[in-house]
């Protein structure tokens, strides 16, 4: 039996400026361009093993085999790295995040991320971060952002120019994300289902239009390490994508009555002169970022909270690297 193996490890991202909605639903082409924050800690670690004797491939996710269409998704992406390196062997994959999964926190970012880079590394493929960040993309659109660390802008365009690049590293700006889970429930829609529904919304065509001007300040704002105003672009494209989300055909909503209630907490929190603003993924769970000196009280508020189940304590992360132990 022969074998080539490799394991890789990836972030999540959180979207400041979201992925909703594509130009080519097949490829995962963004209908416009997104900035993102890679987290830390926030880790898949995926093990690839191409084996010359397996009949099927094989993939196990936290322990357990993924439903068919996640299944379905993997062996996909497993194909475009075999038709890459011109083998035929079919793989065991075994992934596992340390947080969790399906429930708009990104999971299928760190997960093809990881993926992405692990199958490069087991065939010898010597790709350099731009085409691995394409073809993540392929596996799921946000993975492009997943590959780089630090402060990340996703391109749109076509195939080839559809990749991400870092606009700043994770020392850049220490920014916390501090996660309200107010559901661990996989959600009954995945994202890339509400992908295919973003045009149905009338109010899909005039968020994209909108788009490029809120990356220009955003970007400025990112340059100024200036907190107030990423917070009124984050927030107001975050609460934008869940009215395309809202108005789309079938309608679509992700958020809990908790949601509102964690928004609310971010907006008194602002009036008392805390630093903080919110972000919402597709799912109900709220991102609240943050300066570092507010992190206590925040994580404080949140846990007060009878609705918040836990708080996940993010900072800016690295970039997806191959492992040679898994803790490492």
């Amino acid at each position: 039996m022969e074998e080539r193996r490799a394991t890789a490890a990836a972030r999540a991202n959180i979207a400041l400026t979201k992925y909703w909605g594509n130009t080519d639903d097949a490829l995962h082409i963004p209908a416009n361009e997104s900035i993102s924050l890679t987290l830390e800690p926030l880790r898949t670690l995926t093990t690839v093993s191409f084996r010359s004797d397996l009949a099927q491939d094989r993939i196990t996710l936290n322990g357990e085999a993924p439903p068919s269409p996640t299944a379905e998704r993997v062996r996909r992406h497993l194909d475009l790295f075999r038709g890459l390196s011109g083998t035929s062997w079919k793989a065991g994959v075994t992934s596992q995040n340390n947080f969790p999964a399906g429930v708009g926190i990104a999971s299928s970012a760190a997960g093809f991320a990881a993926l992405t880079l692990a199958c490069a590394a087991a065939l010898q493929l010597d790709l350099p971060p731009r085409e691995l960040s394409r073809w993540a993309r392929r596996g799921s659109g946000s993975a492009a952002r997943s590959i780089w660390g630090g402060y990340v802008l996703l391109h749109t365009g076509s195939d080839e120019e559809a990749v991400a690049e870092p606009l700043h590293g994770p020392d850049w700006w220490e920014v916390y994300d501090l996660i309200a889970v107010l559901s661990r429930s996989e959600k009954r829609v995945p994202s890339r289902d509400g992908h295919r529904r973003a045009a149905t919304s009338p109010f899909h065509a005039a968020r994209v239009a909108q788009i490029p001007e809120m990356n220009r300040r955003l970007r400025q704002a990112l340059a100024a390490r200036d907190l107030a105003a990423l917070g009124e672009i984050a927030e107001r494209d975050a609460l934008m994508m869940h009215a395309v989300m809202m108005t789309s055909v079938p309608s679509l909503i992700y958020w809990l009555p908790a949601t509102l209630t964690v928004v609310e907490q971010v907006r008194g929190w602002r009036q008392d002169g805390i630093a903080a603003c919110f972000t919402i993924d597709a799912g109900p769970n709220v991102h609240v970022l943050t300066l570092p000196e507010h992190v206590p009280a925040i994580r404080a508020g949140l846990k007060a909270n009878p609705a918040v189940q836990d708080v996940l304590v993010c900072r800016p992360g690295a970039a997806a690297k191959v492992v040679t132990e898994p803790h490492d």
